[in-house]
């Protein structure tokens, strides 16, 4: 064990709780006098990565693995769900089922990276969505939260790292909201006052990780290749402290680089399409780093440090200047926005990580050229274990450049010293920024509470915007000053685009006041690029200007503008036949061509398309014509589903627009053929996924493919009655994408679509423009979504019981079943003809979960046990009997009334009659 910080009576209490399953055969029973428990070796971790769904890591084991096997370290994963929403290109496994393959997939890639521990929370993969806010709806904040600080109060690690946790484009919602949870879980496990019953009742003690950090793939700024990646890397927001990891690095336990290990590892995750990927680059040289970027500390460390074990100075390796592990040094502001020559306050905390006494300590803030610091430093006497502040005054120059700046500290003790840093933003006196999304607004408000206001440096303010149409827009106007402000605000725009009124006033703004106030824009130019074919990946820049007391200030923004198309109702209702028939759609072709992901086409026969839209009588009509020169995996019918694995087109409606996420719309895959033929439809990552004949009744799809094959035609019929609500004939938006594959192996390669953008078909806002013309809509409110919910737990999961029952977490990261709920193995478990059977005692009522486990689950049970001894008989097959008399174990989930957990591993079976 690393780390010995708690009194050996709360360790104690703790593992009893943890280990409340034992084997009562005769070999095992505790000699007199002892409580007949086997106490499992609690799992005691230096790093804790938190992820949404088991591949979330694969892209961090280059490092992982080679600070495992030169550092020494042990790593664990926090998993909240098991991806039982994902693809699988491997079988119809779906739900539950491929939710426990996905687990093998994970564990067997993480332990190439030496990693033994991985925590599934028993969350819902439910679908891609980029919200968090929907995520959030779905997991629940308290109860999930308590789960990951149970985990790192267990787990006790000193650096945590997760993923993204800003809605930047494409991020998906899970990704955002673990990250979440994460950066909130280091800050609760240090709170005796966040979910107390983990301490008074459970035997843990609140911890306090050393650092914090965010990987995603992708970091924001650019870095050579090769050994120098780390120091060459130039991040896009100067303050922003990133360290890196070359995966070049030798490793001796497999003889090559640590980026071709975690390739092999990587093609573990087979059921996501990986076990195809080629070969990482021979050549190191080749080979770029993994970047971690620093989201708060407690400790000191060297800022810009380029060093491979940068991530671990002050958690786990001395910092420079000697001052020993466990010392503490940070530095908090009381304001993250700042006016220039107005004093804020800022305050060094430090704690004396050490054995003896401090009496010379003292502290010292750096600032910018110009500014000011005021305050002492002294600390006084700090006895070992005792925390210290010290209080200064910080006033910027008045005439400070706007931007974000980096505070220095500095801590000496005797011979010894440390450094830390802070980030604050010099802002005008009143900003001005573009209305954001909803669930932007909601992360905003979620980094100002938990203390994280820095993170929202990676999000540019973006709004849609239909070619040749008009909205309205907000601008939001804060007062970061303390005096009342009045001024104005205007926006500078690209050409072709207007704003109406060109300027707008405010007046008797009050400090610490925020006001919106409104304005036109009108997209004039009708021949501009739509979609991400428009600048910049799409977007069209915009600048908003405010004054203030005479000073102005800028905040970037972007419209993205979406396509616009008018929906003709039909002379005749379409015969949806797989073709397009004379007279039957006289609207204007919609150009599915445009890219959003994956390998752009080789040209518009390798993948391209068009649509036609209109409606008639209660539905809506599409053709689908795409041109394709390689047919794509044909799935049987039962396993026309997860439409991204192949060649099919998605159809995406936000009936009124408007829609925060995908959860109030509709949307279907359609496969332009099946195993015996025929189109087959699957609604997905919606207001009610599944098959369209349960979800979509009245929904009617035809097809028809080229001979020779040159691509294929799809028609649907959508009834709107089907969708959440009666489209808006006004607002409604509308998006067709086309997958395309030229593989065998159930993964796609192209993503092709009408209204681009990365992660677009979780952005309804992105979506294109329609006008129903003639349609009236009947009123009525939206209907509620219907999750799916179906999730594979801990207690069912083998490998989830044995990793339990070794190191003393429950299974789930549930709190652990009580004395008097404890369920136990009376003997041993007996092998006969009729099978395995075990005997099991119950000090209270719940439910079992028994598996015969070798290296696969050979036979399993589950029983709903109530208080007393329960014998139950698991049948083989015969020809198992020997693999199972040889390695077999039985292990056992156990799942109380009051819904705590514990794990039972068994003694092998022994050879014998029935005891019946």
């Amino acid at each position: 064990m690393r780390r010995i910080y708690c009194l050996l009576s709360v360790v104690v209490t703790a593992m009893l709780l943890a280990g409340l399953f034992t084997s009562c055969d005769p070999a095992d029973e505790a000699p007199p006098g002892g409580t007949g428990v086997t106490v499992p070796e609690r799992a005691d971790l230096d790093i804790l990565y938190v992820g949404a769904h088991p591949d979330d890591e694969a892209f961090n084991l280059a490092t992982f693995g080679q600070w495992n096997e030169l550092q020494k370290l042990r790593i664990g994963v926090v998993t909240l769900t098991r991806g039982e929403g994902g693809g699988n290109a491997l079988g119809p496994e779906e739900g539950p089922p491929l939710g426990l393959l996905r687990e093998a997939e994970e564990r067997r890639a993480v332990g190439m990276a030496g990693i033994e521990h991985i925590y599934y929370l028993d969350k819902v993969d439910f679908y891609y969505t980029v919200s968090a806010p929907l995520t959030e709806s779905v997991w629940e904040h308290e109860p999930t939260l308590e789960k990951l600080v149970r985990i790192v109060r267990a787990t006790r690690p000193s650096v945590i790292i997760t993923m993204d946790p800003s809605p930047t484009p494409g991020n998906h919602g899970h990704h955002q909201y673990a990250a979440r949870l994460a950066v909130e879980a280091y800050g609760a496990a240090a709170n005796p006052g966040r979910f107390p019953s983990q301490i008074a009742d459970e035997g843990l003690a609140s911890w306090r990780a050393g650092k914090l950090f965010r990987w995603y793939y992708g970091p924001p700024g650019v870095a050579q290749e090769g050994p120098d990646c780390a120091s060459t890397f130039v991040p896009t927001e100067p303050t922003d402290e990133v360290f890196g990891v070359w995966t070049g690095q030798g490793s001796d336990r497999w003889g090559k680089t640590w980026a071709a290990v975690a390739r092999d590892a990587q093609r573990e995750y087979a059921s996501q399409g990986w076990a195809v990927w080629s070969d990482a680059p021979t050549d190191p040289g080749k080979l770029g780093c993994q970047f971690y970027t620093l989201i708060d500390s407690r400790v000191p460390y060297t800022s810009g440090s380029t060093e491979t074990t940068a991530v671990l100075e002050g958690a786990l390796r001395p910092a420079a200047g000697g001052l020993p592990l466990g010392t503490e040094l940070y530095l908090t502001a009381d304001r993250f926005h700042v006016v220039g020559g107005q004093p804020f306050n800022a305050v060094v905390h430090v704690l004396n990580g050490g054995t003896g006494a401090w009496t010379d300590a003292g502290v010292e803030i750096s600032a910018p050229s110009g500014w000011t610091v005021e305050g002492s430093g002294a600390l006084g006497a700090v006895e070992p274990g005792k925390e210290g502040t010290a209080s200064f005054v910080v006033t910027p120059s008045a005439g400070a450049a706007l931007g974000r700046y980096a505070l220095g500290a500095a801590l000496r003790v005797g011979e010894t010293s440390g450094q830390t840093r802070e980030v604050v933003e010099i802002v005008p006196a009143v900003r001005g920024a573009l209305q954001p999304l909803a669930h932007v607004d909601q992360f905003r408000s979620w980094a100002t509470e938990v203390g994280v206001p820095q993170l929202d440096n990676l999000i540019k303010a973006r709004l849609s915007l239909g070619l040749g149409e008009t909205r309205t827009v907000g601008v939001d106007l804060h007062n970061f000053s303390r005096e009342t402000q009045s001024g104005a605000v205007s926006l500078e725009l690209p050409q072709g685009f207007s704003a109406t009124p060109a300027t707008l006033s405010y007046d008797n703004l009050a400090p610490d006041e925020t006001r919106r106030v409104t304005l036109e824009i009108t997209s004039t130019d009708t021949t501009l690029e739509t979609s991400n074919e428009g600048p910049g990946g799409g977007d069209y820049d915009i600048q908003v200007i405010t004054g203030s007391q005479g000073a102005e200030g800028t905040q970037r923004g972007a419209l993205n503008l979406v396509p616009v198309s008018a929906v003709p109702e039909a002379l005749v209702a379409p015969a949806v036949d797989g073709q397009e028939g004379a007279n039957e759609y006289s609207g204007l072709a919609l150009d599915l061509g445009r890219l959003w992901e994956g390998d752009p086409p080789s040209s518009a026969a390798d993948a391209s398309g068009s649509a036609r839209v209109t409606w008639s009588g209660d539905a809506l009509y599409l053709v689908v014509h795409v041109t394709d020169d390689v047919l794509g995996t044909v799935l049987p019918r039962s396993d026309a589903k997860r439409h991204w694995r192949t060649d099919s087109v998605e159809i995406a409606i936000d009936p009124r627009g408007g829609s925060e996420n995908t959860a109030t719309t509709f949307k279907v895959g359609v496969f332009p053929t099946t195993e015996g033929g025929g189109a087959a439809a699957y609604r997905d990552a919606d207001n009610h996924q599944g098959p369209v004949e349960e979800t979509a009744p009245g929904l009617e799809v035809a097809s028809r493919l080229t001979s020779p094959y040159a691509g294929y035609t799809i028609e649907v019929k959508i009834p709107f009655a089907v969708l959440p609500v009666a489209p808006d004939p006004e607002r409604m938006t509308l998006n067709v994408f086309i997958y395309d594959s030229d593989t065998e192996d159930k993964t796609g390669q192209t993503r092709l679509g009408w209204s681009t953008w990365e992660g677009v078909q979780g952005d309804p806002y992105r979506w294109g423009h329609t006008a129903l013309e003639g349609y009236q809509a009947p009123s009525g409110p939206p209907s509620d979504p219907i999750m799916p919910l179906n999730v594979a737990r801990s207690v069912t999961s083998p490998q989830s019981l044995l990793q339990s029952s070794e190191d003393g977490i429950a299974p789930g990261a549930e709190a652990a079943a009580r004395e008097d709920e404890r369920l136990s193995q009376k003997g041993s478990p007996r092998l006969s003809d009729e099978g395995v059977h075990v005997t099991l005692e119950a000090a209270g009522s719940g439910e079992a979960h028994v598996f015969v486990w070798t290296d696969r689950v050979v036979a399993k049970e589950t029983k709903n046990l109530e208080k007393g001894a329960a014998e139950i008989t698991l049948p083989i097959d015969a020809e198992a009997t020997e693999t199972v008399a040889a390695s077999g174990v039985v292990v056992v989930g156990w799942q109380t009334e009051s819904g705590r957990t514990a794990a039972l591993k068994g003694t092998p079976p022994r050879v014998g009659r029935s005891s019946r």
